[in-house]
């Protein structure tokens, strides 16, 4: 008999924009390094778990997204079922949430601000000192281009807010431009694995158009081990073990994080990450953390 019994939730293609196949495979080599310690691994996607009304595995890993999926894994983490990324955390990860947690916990990010999509004052605008704003639809994370929009002027924020609305979006924020550095990071919580580049010099990024907004590379030295502590600490607060995310850095060193996401794809470092991400699940579902 196999040492441990684990479902794996696939995500759904609509999920990963322009990371199809990345996601699909950060996370069939997860759950082939979780076959070699000896784990009896079974796969479904989300609309599968969705038609389940009970599951035998008491241990899942998920990349999963749909929202009703996420609610009926957060009701199986209430009535002990272990899960990771948390459905809790995975929730927190939806723009609007994750500008919350992260003022809350003094993380350094981007001034931002969250509005209703029928916001058509100017005081917010007025508080942010940018040349330029980011407006992302705050329910949920990005799945079209337009879910994260820059706007040259605070009537062309206004203009996207309003196409947000007729979206049936309720909310959105409202970021200042940064300039700098575009800093992409990965990393697996509970392990040593961190890893960092620069997503334009390796043609890695969801939408190729975003280069022409924040420039090239100019490599400005900063901190690693500084982006590494403060980025764990962002993924601890949200409520994620497998996270990777954004971040701007200026000519100061100084740097601020503009994204983080649950399970992201790794698609640079995959193969050494793997192993960490299984590691880390493996330790976590068996109480060895």
């Amino acid at each position: 008999m196999n040492e441990l019994e684990i479902l794996g939730v696939h995500r759904n293609r609509k999920f990963s924009p322009n990371h199809i196949g990345n996601d699909d495979a950060i996370f069939s080599l997860t759950a082939q390094e979780l076959v070699k310690m000896g784990c009896g691994i079974s796969i479904c996607s989300e609309d599968e778990l969705l038609g389940m009304n009970e599951v035998t595995q008491q241990k899942i890993f998920t990349m999963a997204r749909q929202k009703e999926v996420v609610r009926k894994l957060q009701e199986f983490e209430k009535n002990g079922t272990q899960v990771i990324n948390s459905a809790f955390g995975i929730e927190n990860c939806y723009r609007t949430n994750l500008t919350n947690a992260l003022n809350l916990n003094n993380i350094p990010v981007a001034e931002s601000y969250i509005v209703p999509t029928s916001y058509s004052d100017n005081d917010v605008f007025d508080k942010i000192d940018s040349k330029g704003y980011w407006i992302k639809r705050g329910d949920f994370h990005a799945i079209h281009k337009e879910d994260v929009s820059f706007a040259n002027t605070r009537d062309e924020a206004k203009e996207i807010l309003r196409e947000y609305a007729l979206r049936d979006i309720p909310d959105a924020v409202i970021s200042g431009h940064l300039i700098g550095d575009l800093v992409k990071f990965y990393g697996v919580r509970g392990t040593d694995f961190f890893f960092w580049f620069y997503p334009y010099d390796n043609n890695h990024h969801k939408y190729a158009d975003y280069q022409s907004i924040n420039g090239n590379s100019v490599y400005h030295a900063f901190d690693a081990e500084n982006l590494k502590n403060v980025a764990t600490v962002a993924a601890e607060v949200v409520g994620i073990a497998i996270y990777g995310g954004d971040a701007i850095v200026g000519k100061d060193g100084s740097f601020r994080i503009i994204d983080l996401n649950d399970w992201p794809s790794f698609a640079p470092c995959r193969d050494q990450a793997a192993g960490h991400i299984a590691r880390m699940l493996y330790n976590q579902f068996t109480n060895q953390n």
